[in-house]
Parts: C-alpha cells; structure tokens; sequence
C-alpha cells in the first residue's frame, strides 16, 4: 500500500477516536469519513469530545456524554515550509544568486538544496557543503576567517532573501492565518521557531501576516540557541519564555528534524508536509497533512489541536 494511502488511514482513524475516543470499534470507515471532512467535523470545530449514543448488550442506549476539550497553551509554528514554502524557490534561490555576485562557482540544483536541508541551519549548510567539496580559492584557509566569510555570504543571501519576502513572491501556505487567527482569538500563545536567520523570519511574520497578529508573535530564530534543530533547545526555550507547559504545546513543522526537535522537548506534534519534506520519514508525529487548509478544503483547526493534545495525554497514561 502506498505511504500517502497508509497516512491518510492513520489520520481518518485518528479523526474517529478523536471524535469517538470511547469506543475504538465505532470508527468510521474511509467511504463515511472522508480524508479532508473528518476534520471539518462541528463536533472537532466546537472542542466538544463526544461520546455518542450506542446500543448496549441488553439493548438499552448510553448517554450522551459531553466533554469540552482545553485549549492548547501555546502553538509553535516552523518557519520555512510550514509558514511559506520558502526552500526550493525562495532560500535556494536566494543562495545562488549570492554565489553569483561573489564569483563563486557554485550552484545548488534543486536536489542537491534538498540533500543539503538535512543540515539545520544556512550557515551550517555552507560550512558543510564546502566541507565537502572543497572551498573556494576566494576563501581564507583561517578558521575565524573562514567562519565570517560563510557569515558574510549567509548574510547576503538573507538581503537577497527578505527582498523576495518584501515583494510578497512567496505566498503563506494554506491555513496558516487562519489557524493563526483563530488560536489568538482564544488567547493560545503563539511563536515561530525556526533554525533560520532572526531577519528573515521576522520579515515573513510582520511582512506576511496582518498587524495584529504579527505583533502578538514572538520569533525565536537564528543563533538565539547554541545548536540547532534535530536538537529542541529552540523549542524548550519558547516554552520556558511563555511559561507553558510542554505537554500542552502543539508543534507545526514540515520536516523530519524539526518532528525530531519537538519531540524531543515533549511536545506534541503536526507534520504538513512541504515540496521538500513529501517523502521523509514522519513516524511519531501525531498527525500528518499536506497542509493546514483554507475552506473549503480545512484539514485541521485550533479544535483539532485541543482534542488531540487531549487524545495523546489519554494514550499516554493508558500505556504507562
């Protein structure tokens, strides 16, 4: 069976328990429930787990119990791939275009940037790359030097960068404001967190998102922390900063080392899986998409996340 087709499985049985989660034997099949609408469900959009009305053995029906399910304490968006599909045509580009300029005779074809993504991080990238390959002629054999002249390319690539984002060239992904906006509105924290340069992702966030919103974001991004994602100082810090518990957190992310990164600091976890990501391996997140979604194609929503925080604590204690 193809990958796509299990994961999309995974995800309608998830959907069920999470609306069903009192009985695993009345899970919907795929022909009742489909992929997209089992999480547009009104049951999933109001926060309510519903235990539904079934017939016993000796024929008498249960109640119908109703439970509302808290708010997340904070979401936690990745930057590059989840907020704007930012690599193959915004990063990639933008690196070239610096290796241009500096004579350099360097281009990242759009597989060689994704072999290079499984590096967190621009600078990283470069200093590995050249690692590799061999640096240039232009570079000093020093290693400080070496350190800024990567630092001087990185921060090139990153004007370059923000001039695409100021343009607005790179679109937000489907249902990133709307998920934004309507986890605000119930008072949920929210924070972008990314391995990328602090300029860049502060430009995406103010550049693309309405005003309000933006200021009510808090970005941690670039060097704020010693090492980079696989590894979850980034997200451990966002949620010492806003004082919430990790457990209560739900994570955005698009790749396999930030899935890495957020579990790693106890937190839940939602892929949406970029151009770059489609075929990584998601194994232990709680739940995979091709996107957040806009109506009328909504694949998640602040409800969903509420419940599945709850669904995963539910698991969590179940098998302890």
């Amino acid at each position: 069976m193809a990958a796509s087709s299990v994961q999309q499985q995974q995800n309608v049985a998830l959907a069920a328990r999470l609306v069903c989660p009192s009985s695993s034997s009345s899970a919907p099949s795929t022909s009742s429930l489909s992929f997209c609408s089992s999480f547009v469900n009104p049951c999933l959009r109001s926060r309510r787990t519903v235990f539904p009305l079934r017939s016993c053995s000796h024929g008498r029906r249960t109640a119908t119990l109703i439970a509302r399910a808290a708010l997340p304490e904070a979401i936690f968006f990745d930057c590059d791939g989840v907020l704007v599909d930012t690599e193959r045509d915004g990063h990639r580009v933008s690196f070239n275009e610096t290796f241009k300029e500096k004579g350099l005779d360097v281009v990242w074809d759009v597989d060689l940037y994704g072999e290079l993504l499984k590096i967190g991080g621009g600078k990283e990238r470069i200093t590995a790359y050249f690692n590799k390959v061999g640096w240039p002629t232009a570079a000093p054999s020093a290693e400080q030097a070496r350190k800024d002249f990567v630092a001087s390319l990185h921060k090139r690539k990153t004007a370059l960068f923000m001039e695409l984002i100021e343009k607005k060239l790179l679109p937000l992904r489907p249902g990133v404001a709307r998920l934004i906006g309507e986890a605000l509105s119930e008072g949920v924290k929210i924070a972008v967190c990314s391995t990328s340069n602090e300029l860049a992702v502060s430009a995406i966030v103010t550049g693309m998102l309405e005003q309000d919103a933006a200021q009510s974001i808090t970005v941690f991004a670039g060097d704020i922390v010693p090492k980079k994602k696989p590894d979850p100082a980034i997200y451990v810090l966002a949620a010492n900063s806003y004082a919430v518990d990790p457990k209560r957190c739900v994570v955005i992310e698009d790749s396999a080392i930030g899935l890495a990164a957020a579990k790693g600091a106890g937190m839940n976890c939602i892929i949406t899986k970029s151009g770059y990501t489609a075929e990584e391996n998601f194994e232990g997140a709680d739940a995979v998409f091709d996107c957040i979604g806009d109506p009328p194609n909504i694949n998640f929503d602040l409800a969903f996340c509420s419940k599945l925080i709850d669904y995963v604590a539910h698991q969590t204690v179940a098998s302890s």
